[in-house]
């Protein structure tokens, strides 16, 4: 789990990040809670280095 959280950052997961923190502080700011979720969404996204990678969302031909 810690390998999985340190390692492998990368301009993706770096934006996704940043994209999540934003959408907790509009939130906030806004009042609208819904974009919790959304921030949440990315957040995992983030952390864990889940999401579509450089090749697209497709399955391997193999």
């Amino acid at each position: 789990m810690k390998h999985i959280l340190f390692t492998n950052w990368h301009l993706m997961r770096i934006v996704r990040l940043v994209f999540a923190i934003f959408l907790f502080v509009q939130a906030y700011v806004t009042s609208e809670w819904f974009f919790i979720a959304f921030g949440l969404f990315f957040l995992i996204q983030a952390l864990f280095n889940t999401g579509c990678g450089a090749n697209g969302c497709q399955i391997p031909k193999k």
